[in-house]
């Protein structure tokens, strides 16, 4: 078995839309994939420049559940994208990025362990990946911005043990910060800090 790191965004279910149109404008300009419609609960309607189970037909996720996404970002070349990911093969574009993908996104409108949050979930498919997810401050910040951008609550990297990085909480990056941890000893204390954003 590989490594499957993720990084996983909370934010209130409404701004799920507004974070898969920011998620769309990270998306590389050469993509293949026709455009994807999907349609949220509450009956909002985009599209999405991904596949979904590598298909490209409609997603109906209007009565909830889980939206399944096969996503490629843009991020900044720094060591650990180099050392980990960047092949000759590879295109840099005009602003210092290149294409990381396919990155799998679990989109949980109402997850059982905190109902009012959604959860975006981004899977590395495959352990080099996985490394780079845990040393990129590039792709850290790909993420934790992300976080700010859509009215996110909290942003964590999940590294397949029983403790997980804090990158953003409530507004603020933070580093050298886990849950169990000195704030925090369990996942549910967590989630009780966390503060609905005013937009």
């Amino acid at each position: 078995m590989g490594l499957d790191y993720s990084y996983e965004i909370f934010m209130p279910p409404r701004n799920v839309g507004r974070a898969l149109t920011r998620l769309a404008e990270l998306a590389p300009r050469h993509g293949v994939n026709p455009p994807l419609a999907v349609t949220l609960p509450g009956g909002e309607q985009l599209t999405v420049p991904f596949t979904s189970r590598f298909k490209s037909e409609p997603v109906d996720c209007s009565a909830g559940g889980t939206l399944e996404l096969d996503t490629s970002i843009a991020v900044g070349v720094d060591d650990a994208v180099r050392a980990f990911f960047l092949r000759d093969s590879d295109v840099v574009d005009e602003r210092g990025r290149v294409s990381v993908g396919y990155i799998y996104l679990s989109v949980r409108f109402s997850p059982a362990w905190h109902p009012d949050f959604a959860s975006l979930q981004f899977t590395a498919a495959t352990s080099g990946m996985s490394r780079m997810f845990a040393r990129s401050a590039s792709v850290r910040k790909v993420f934790t911005d992300l976080t700010a951008a859509t009215g996110g609550v909290c942003c964590l990297l999940d590294t397949e043990t029983d403790v997980f990085d804090i990158c953003w909480l409530n507004g603020e990056t933070i580093s050298d910060e886990t849950v169990p941890g000195a704030r925090f000893s369990r996942f549910h204390d967590l989630v009780a800090a966390w503060r609905q954003p005013a937009r």
